[in-house]
């Protein structure tokens, strides 16, 4: 243990959430600003900032964010003088998104304008499909000089994974659907959703597992017929998405007769590569099968909001 990294800044929500598991939060001297759960992480000093004005609607940050890239801009900054002040030995980022946080070029540039630039290691994470996810929280564990704490907080999340896909194989039927991982425009959930989708008893139409949120119009996901749709957008919670009422139920009204639209809450869930990727699969599964799975439906009602289409 006298060589594990004691002091530790994480740059990615879901990373933070797997190290507080790992019962290492204390180690953490740094977070981004949006490493906002658990509740414990509060005080811990931010390093990081977006650029972006607050816009709003979904709109908004796409034209937000657009402006940027055009402009050749970062849309998150790192505050180098908090970071010398941090004294990190492990930085753990990401370089899977340049939307969602801090692009890896970025950090690697942040950290090597420190005086121990020698002397810090980064971790960065690439989670594209669940397997990675898994794997992942064995890495932020290895770098972490916990490795059987890893392997045991890995084995729990994928008993109670594999328990919900178990019980979704006895549903019967495996309706259609498609989650929509942006608002406007239109982008349905890549990545790990299509095998969560899987995993929750449905047949996942118009993305593929392991690949990027591909954009659409409203008439082309009405054509993939789908019989749920889940909403859950990038980064926001349920409140800020039902400011965006109409545009939810202009996506309800355009869906074939009988399709299910629900709205959850797509900043805590769904979109981290984290461990509380099991609590979305107990989410979607109560989506996709309510009646099948009635506890979870109760357990998370707060997280469910049917779009209905008047």
């Amino acid at each position: 243990m006298s060589d594990a990294p004691r002091r530790v800044v994480s740059l990615l929500p879901s990373a933070s959430e797997t190290i507080a598991l790992l019962g290492a939060a204390d180690r953490l001297v740094g977070r981004s600003h949006e490493c906002d759960f658990p509740a414990e992480l509060a005080s811990v000093p931010v390093i990081t900032a977006s650029r972006l004005d607050d816009p709003g609607t979904s709109i908004g940050v796409d034209r937000g964010v657009r402006a940027l890239v055009r402009d050749a801009l970062a849309i998150y900054t790192v505050d180098v003088e908090r970071l010398e002040a941090s004294a990190p030995d492990l930085v753990v980022t990401q370089d899977l998104c340049a939307v969602c946080a801090v692009s890896l070029d970025d950090v690697r540039s942040a950290v090597q304008r420190l005086s121990t630039a020698g002397e810090v290691e980064i971790l960065s994470l690439t989670p594209t499909r669940l397997g990675h996810v898994f794997d992942d929280i064995e890495r932020i564990a290895a770098a972490l000089a916990i490795p059987a704490t890893g392997a045991r907080i890995r084995a729990e999340l994928t008993a109670r994974m594999n328990a919900v896909e178990k019980r979704a194989q006895e549903a019967g039927q495996r309706p259609r659907v498609a989650t929509v991982e942006w608002l406007d425009p239109i982008m349905l959930g890549g990545t790990w959703m299509p095998e969560l989708i899987a995993m929750a008893g449905g047949r996942p139409v118009g993305a593929t597992a392991g690949e990027h949120a591909p954009t659409l119009t409203l008439d082309e996901l009405r054509l993939l017929e789908p019989e749920v749709v889940v909403i859950k957008p990038c980064g926001f919670s349920i409140a800020r998405s039902l400011g965006e009422k109409s545009t939810l139920k202009r996506i309800a009204a355009a869906m074939p007769a009988g399709c299910r639209v629900v709205l959850t809450d797509g900043n805590a869930y769904f979109n981290r590569p984290g461990p509380r990727l099991v609590e979305s699969l107990e989410i979607l599964a109560a989506c996709i099968h309510p009646d099948h799975f009635p506890e979870l439906a109760r357990r998370h009602a707060g997280e469910l909001v049917p779009i209905d289409r008047s």
